[in-house]
Formats: C-alpha cells, sequence, structure tokens
C-alpha cells in the first residue's frame, strides 16, 4: 500500500527541471570559462602584465554555474512528495523554472566566451577597450541573471495548482 499522494510520474519532471538547471548553466559556464580562458592565453604571451586584469571575464563565466545550482536547489528542496502532494503542474512549474535559468546561463556562457575571447586580445593592443569589454560582459551577464529570477518566480508557483490547494 502507498501513500504518495498526487501524480507519480510528476516528480520525473521535476527532477528534470533541477538537473536541467544545473547541466546547462555548467555548460555555459563551462564555455565561456574555456573561450576567455583561451584568450586570456594567447594576449599573455604579448602583455603579461595584463592577465590579472584580463581574468575578469573567466570569473563572471564561472558565476553562472553558481545560479544552476540555486535552481537546482530550489527545486529539489520543494520535491517531497511523501510530505506534500506533488501534482504535474508543480512538476511542470519546476521543470520550466530549470530550463530557463540553464539555458539562459548557456546563452550568457556563450555570449560572455566570445566577448571575452576578442575582448582581452583587444585589450593588450588598446588598453582604451577595457570599460567597453566590461560593459559587454556586464550585459551578458545579465542575460542569466535574468533566467535565474524568472526560475526562482516560477519555482515558487509549484504547489499553488487547484488541486494543491483543495478549491
Amino acid at each position: 500500500m502507498s501513500t504518495f499522494s498526487g501524480d507519480e510520474t510528476a516528480p520525473f519532471f521535476g527532477f528534470l527541471g533541477a538537473a536541467a538547471a544545473l547541466v546547462f548553466s555548467c555548460m555555459g559556464a563551462a564555455y565561456g570559462t574555456a573561450k576567455s580562458g583561451v584568450g586570456v592565453a594567447s594576449m599573455g604571451v604579448m602583455r603579461p602584465e595584463l592577465v590579472m586584469k584580463s581574468i575578469v571575464p573567466v570569473v563572471m563565466a564561472g558565476v553562472l554555474g553558481i545560479y544552476g545550482l540555486i535552481i537546482a536547489v530550489i527545486i529539489s528542496t520543494g520535491i517531497n512528495p511523501k510530505a506534500k502532494s506533488y501534482y504535474l503542474f508543480d512538476g511542470y512549474a519546476h521543470l520550466s523554472s530549470g530550463l530557463a535559468c540553464g539555458l539562459a546561463g548557456l546563452s550568457a556562457g556563450m555570449a560572455i566566451g566570445i566577448v571575452g575571447d576578442a575582448g582581452v586580445r583587444a585589450n593588450a593592443q588598446q588598453p582604451k577597450l577595457f570599460v567597453g569589454m566590461i560593459l559587454i560582459l556586464i550585459f551578458a551577464e545579465a542575460l542569466a541573471l535574468y533566467g535565474l529570477i524568472v526560475g526562482i518566480i516560477l519555482s515558487s508557483r509549484a504547489g499553488t495548482s487547484e488541486l494543491a490547494i483543495g478549491l
């Protein structure tokens, strides 16, 4: 006899959302780190004194993985079908939350990697480009932040269906 209440397949979608948030965000972070790191290494051969200043894109790319981790933890703590009913609505809310954060992190990581690579190389030749590069990187990072915010909002919708609140 099972004491499970709710839809038995719903947690699959919730856990898939948690995995998507972490995997896609980390893919973006890895791509951004690798692509920017190649630019830093190439630039460091010409101007080694600028290497520490040029690490900014690598750090910004690394933050993307943290966004995915935050959403994955929020989602996974919200999945406990033994304690509280977990319906398909909740699973879909968590899936969409994870996809929003993860895919935004992936796209931001690609943008940070491309801009970081070209930016640090250009900065080695013309130091006046540094501020412009940083501004472009900030706008690229903001895309992932938008995904994080939407992910938090969507995951907070879990548990608010009519079945869950007893209407």
